[in-house]
């Protein structure tokens, strides 16, 4: 009977090594981890900070153009310039954060823009607000990157989606506050109000780096570092059993190269230092499933910002004025209307991304803003050539303005961060998700710093025209490029790449049709030949 226990034993053992997460999944869909979505969303309101910084931007300006006696070259740079600050802000987390932690890395994203803050809140001139600016930039590099990659590495895969498409929602939210201070502060003194504007993001800065400390570390970085005893912990408390747990365990362990037999609390594990290897491996001699996996983020992060959110976020007073709104308190109104509606359908994506799937809610969206897009171009158009105040154009202008923002938040905006923080093997995964930061920042800063010299070239009509163009060709790459990733664990996501995904299925469906046919066939002719 002893031998027949150990045998079994061991049998129970081996089916357990051959399963997947998805084995482990109840009958019923486990309730929402409160401990995972606590750090979450802990870890996500860092990025409220960035939110701020780009919503103030756009009513501030108005009122530092004209304190500061600027023109609009510099107008466009120093509201694009904080974008292009946060590619050395993303490029040093990465590293950062493989040194010192995901959670510091976090506390060190909120010192620095704290600083940035009060920089600008103070600046004198044109050049001091620009270093400020600086400053925040490189903080909200930071904040940015390891927003993504923490959440990520401490969700359940269950909930992945819904957890890390908080980093959207806390931007979209930081860009709603940013649009109300924008507002609240307008009655101010010119000199004094778009101070209290940049300055009050100081704030929340000081309250997330201290509350930033009560999180756990990533059981990932743990894991590198060889803490298996709290890594273990840290995934029986996130996770939503124990089962996936040391599944998740063994998985991180066989990335990192422990063996997964090891039990120690603690192990030693060769370290590399300065992310040797990883640039070589990502970028020189990179495997077809890696090479796949970039294409992915690229295509991905470029889109999202070529596509014209940076230029309606950054100058939704200036398009609300070529609509034809001139009252400055009006145009403050539509655009806390555009962050709002941006906010309220980001949280409506949070809830469909693990329900829907990443693949058809990117694809839905994309449709939406071309349409969108190509209306506001039309609307815009119109206005442009008419001599005389058209109400309905106008209407529709904003109205489309309002459904792209819809549009993008609930696809593109979230959608992007998740698949970028879920879709690198661990290995790379700091560094690949700094340099998707970086395109995406470069992408939305020369967007935002072009626009107005844009439409001066082109029409604002001609702009927006452009903008659909580029988010039609958007579709079509992530049609035949993007795989769906929903349910998947991090350590599973690497074999989902490597080929085209779009004519992939469209094979599939091609040889499902032609089996049908073929069957359907044979049964008609069985029937005939009953019928003989």
């Amino acid at each position: 009977m002893a031998g027949l226990g150990v045998e079994n034993t061991v049998v129970s053992a081996q089916l357990i090594d051959n399963k997947t997460l998805a084995d482990f999944e109840p009958a019923n869909k486990p309730k929402r981890n409160l401990f995972a979505f606590a750090c979450a969303v802990l870890a996500s309101l860092t990025t409220i900070l960035l939110g701020y910084d780009i919503g103030v931007m756009s009513g501030a300006i108005i009122f530092i153009k004209k304190d500061l006696k600027i023109n609009d070259v510099q107008v466009e740079i120093l509201v694009g310039i904080l974008n292009l600050c946060c590619l050395v802000g993303s490029f040093a987390a990465g590293r950062t954060s493989d040194w010192i932690g995901r959670r510091y890395t976090i506390v060190l994203a909120n010192a620095i823009f704290f600083v940035g803050a009060l920089l600008m809140a103070f600046a004198t001139n044109y050049a001091l607000l620009m270093f400020g600016r600086f400053i925040g930039g490189i903080g909200a590099g930071f904040a940015i990157m390891i927003a993504l990659v923490y959440t990520a590495e401490l969700s359940p895969a269950s909930s992945r989606g819904f957890l890390t498409s908080f980093t959207e929602v806390s931007i979209n939210g930081g860009i709603l506050l940013g649009y109300v201070s924008n507002y609240a502060f307008s009655k101010l003194p010119m000199n004094l109000g778009w101070r209290f504007m940049l300055g009050v993001g100081a704030i929340p800065s000081v309250f997330l780096g201290v509350g930033v400390l009560a999180m756990p570390e990533s059981p990932r970085w743990l894991v590198m570092q060889g803490r298996l005893g709290e890594a273990k912990r840290v995934l029986d408390k996130s996770l939503d059993s124990k089962e996936e747990a040391q599944l998740r365990l063994n998985d991180i362990k066989e990335a990192v190269g422990i063996p997964a037999s090891s039990t120690d609390d603690v192990v030693q594990v060769q370290k590399q230092s300065h992310g040797e290897g990883v640039w070589r491996e990502l970028l020189v001699y990179p495997t077809p499933a890696i090479r796949h996996v970039l294409i992915c983020i690229i295509g991905i992060q470029f889109f999202q910002q070529s596509s014209g959110i940076e230029a309606v976020v950054l100058y939704s007073p200036r398009i609300f004025e070529k609509a034809g709104i001139t009252s400055s308190n009006d145009k403050l109104l539509a655009t806390v209307a555009v962050g709002f509606v941006k906010t309220i359908f980001i949280l409506v994506a949070t809830f469909l991304l693990d329900r829907i799937g990443r693949r058809p809610l990117l694809l839905s969206s994309v449709g939406g803003m071309v349409a969108s897009l190509a209306a506001i171009a039309f609307s815009l158009t119109i206005i442009d050539h008419s001599e005389e105040k058209l109400v309905w154009a106008i209407g529709l202008c904003i109205t489309m303005v309002l459904a792209f923002v819809a549009f993008f938040s609930i696809g593109m905006g979230p959608i992007a961060g998740v698949y970028t923080s879920e879709i690198f093997p661990l290995r790379l995964r700091a560094q690949g998700v700094s340099m998707a930061v970086a395109v995406n920042r470069v992408t939305s800063g020369v967007t935002a710093m072009t626009f107005i010299s844009l439409y001066n070239a082109i029409t604002i009509g001609g702009a927006f025209f452009l903008f659909a163009g580029i988010a039609a060709m958007g579709w079509v790459f992530f049609y035949t490029c993007v795989p769906e990733t929903r349910g998947k664990t991090l350590e599973e996501m690497e074999g989902l790449f490597g080929k085209l995904v779009g004519w992939r299925e469209e094979a599939k469906k091609m040889k499902s049709t032609v089996m049908e046919e073929e069957s359907r066939q044979v049964q008609l002719g069985n029937t005939t030949s009953d019928c003989r």
